[in-house]
């Protein structure tokens, strides 16, 4: 096993699943620690952020970001799924729709919402996967979430019932109910045909590589894996000297110079490499989480 660590992007492909992913990632990596933030279904593209070894720990970071996405949907057709690997539930007639018409449906629905997450999803009630239940033919009550739709573009192609997107959203988005429920804005049903993750926060899948090219990379030799500190380059951060690098390695409080205008911030060395991620304990700084000494990448 290596001793790799630190942060991958994926352009995942369709017809697999995120875990899938993270399965070829650890054999091709020779390491059992590696783990993934924001799920993809496996109709959908793009980008898939996975973190490896010891940087596991700031997935959370990961998690919480802006994403966008691009994608497809088809109207007067419906699924179980809402979206193309379902089993159509109903059809119903396509309105005479125009680009503006269609687009000031898109944007009534910027801004803050609840979402009723659909019965075909990952996320569990009461210890059981929604996609269990639905299978069973279960469904349950979910709790709706509020999500934030940031942008939301929406163009028509060739074929007046199928018109492609553009959204940035938050984190908890499900984009396929989405456009479901812009389809009945629309006086119609609808599903998606298509759907790619473009950007993840700061992260842009133009950066990520396919497993494919993973593989080749690896085997010629090259680095994968970017460092941890790509985790957070959001955060503020702090340059510690090496007593106190020894100390934040020890569990021990600093008191640091300087103002922050957050509770939790990144403490690099000198060399610039993340030693781990600091919260506000009244005028000291605690060790919330430290990482290894001297990463090494290995293979990755």
């Amino acid at each position: 096993m290596t001793s790799s660590n630190g942060l991958l992007l994926i352009d995942k492909p369709a017809g697999v699943t995120s875990h899938d992913v993270v399965a070829r990632v650890r054999h091709e990596l020779h390491q059992k620690k590696v783990g993934h933030a924001g799920t993809l279904d496996p109709m959908a593209t793009g980008l898939l952020i996975l973190a490896v070894g010891p940087s596991t720990r700031l997935l959370r970071f990961a998690q919480s970001e802006v994403k966008r996405y691009t994608g497809t949907v088809q109207l007067g057709v419906t699924t179980d799924s809402l979206d193309a690997d379902g089993e159509i539930i109903d059809e119903m007639e396509v309105p005479a729709l125009d680009a503006q018409d269609v687009q000031r449906a898109a944007t009534a629905m910027l801004g803050a919402q609840l979402q009723t997450p659909p019965m075909v999803s990952a996320l569990k009630v009461g210890g059981r996967r929604l996609h269990e239940l639905a299978r069973q033919g279960i469904e349950v009550e979910r709790t709706p979430r509020e999500v934030t739709i940031f942008e939301f573009r929406v163009t028509p192609s060739s074929d007046r019932t199928r018109w492609d997107f553009d959204v940035r959203c938050s984190v908890g988005t499900y984009v396929r109910v989405l456009l479901s429920d812009l389809a009945g804005r629309l006086g119609t049903c609808g599903h998606l045909t298509a759907l790619r993750r473009l950007a993840s926060g700061s992260h842009d899948v133009r950066e990520a590589v396919t497993l494919e090219r993973l593989h080749e990379r690896l085997e010629s030799g090259e680095s994968v894996l970017l460092a941890p500190r790509a985790f957070v380059e959001h955060l503020e951060h702090v340059q510690v000297d090496e007593d106190e690098e020894r100390r934040l390695r020890m569990g021990q409080m600093l008191e640091l110079a300087g103002n922050f205008a957050t509770s939790e911030i990144a403490a690099v060395n000198s060399a610039g490499d993340l030693v781990g991620i600091l919260r506000r304990r009244g005028e000291h700084w605690k060790p919330e989480l430290v990482l290894p000494e001297r990463p090494t990448s290995g293979r990755g």
